[in-house]
């Protein structure tokens, strides 16, 4: 069987910089994205041609933002299911997936609390962004996974899609990529993960009893894993090794990469030209050219 690769980097862990990692949340929807204008203004300016998308599962209608690769790109593609962060959908996100479209791929990215607002709202409809936080966290796991599923269906059953799926998660999006590449149940479609900035398994943080959950089995994990880990975000950081060490004695395919100086969000706070921590920006343009270079190795091949 194949063995993990660790980079000799993740063996200094205990030499990082002591920064807080508490992800601030925003007030409401409407202060993000009038905080994430850097996102909007880059999606306004796409070339690439997107929609809003809706479909049912069980009572629930969930809706997702469809954006396509560059219109020069004739044949199938890879499907690549985006997923935001803790405080729910917004342009960040979708301009994170706007730039993986840039690079050849149909990107899905769900409203992953679609019909559970108010009046069976979605991110838009919530009184404030904490609440928000504690229905997206607060999902049974196997609701999180349900829903990824049908995105995956919905992608794959496109003309434009190859049949291959790959899932991209920023944040809480990373945990929740990650928990769906170890459970059994996500679609035989899928190449790979890749979880930036948060807790792995066998760490099981979701639900609604997340804090006295067990250890998350890993053992039906089939695809790799690619992890992105900033240097300034303790909590992940701190939690780590005991995922190096379960993936490795359980001979699963994870591949961790630490990004010296960024922070925790760094994929939104690299785009912000306000944002003073050179060491986002850089952090930014790494990843996405080893995302880049990984979508092409496993799901493009």
């Amino acid at each position: 069987m194949k063995r993990i690769l660790i980079p000799v980097i993740l063996f200094a862990l205990p030499a990082f910089a002591q920064k807080a990692t508490s992800q601030s949340l925003p007030d409401t929807y409407a202060t993000q994205q009038r905080q994430q204008s850097f996102a909007t203004s880059r999606l306004n300016g796409s070339q690439r041609d997107g929609q809003w998308v809706s479909l049912q599962l069980k009572d629930r209608t969930l809706r997702a933002f469809l954006r396509y690769p560059n219109k020069e790109i004739q044949s199938p593609v890879p499907i690549v299911i985006v997923l935001h962060e803790v405080f729910g959908l917004t342009d960040s996100t979708r301009n994170t997936a706007d730039r993986i479209s840039e690079m050849g791929y149909l990107t899905i990215t769900p409203d992953m609390v679609s019909g559970l607002a108010p009046n069976g709202g979605g991110v838009e409809d919530f009184s404030n962004s904490r609440q928000t936080a504690e229905v997206v966290t607060g999902q049974l796991h196997a609701n999180v996974v349900a829903q990824i599923n049908a995105w995956a269906r919905y992608g794959l059953n496109l003309p434009q899609s190859n049949g291959k799926l790959a899932v991209v998660g920023l944040s809480w999006g990373g945990g929740a990529a990650f928990r769906y590449a170890v459970s059994a149940d996500h679609h035989p479609a899928l190449k790979a993960a890749f979880s930036f900035y948060d807790v792995g398994p066998p760490v099981f943080n979701q639900g609604p009893n997340r804090a006295n959950n067990p250890p998350m089995d890993i053992s039906a994990m089939d695809v790799p894993v690619y992890g992105f880990y900033p240097t300034n975000d303790l909590r992940v950081m701190d939690s780590l090794p005991t995922t190096i060490e379960a993936m490795r004695a359980a001979e699963k395919l994870f591949f961790p990469e630490i990004y010296e100086g960024a922070d925790h969000g760094y994929m939104r706070l690299g785009e912000d030209p306000a944002n003073e921590n050179v060491a986002n920006k850089t952090a930014l343009y790494k990843s996405l050219d080893r995302l880049k270079a990984e979508l092409k190795n496993t799901v493009s091949n």
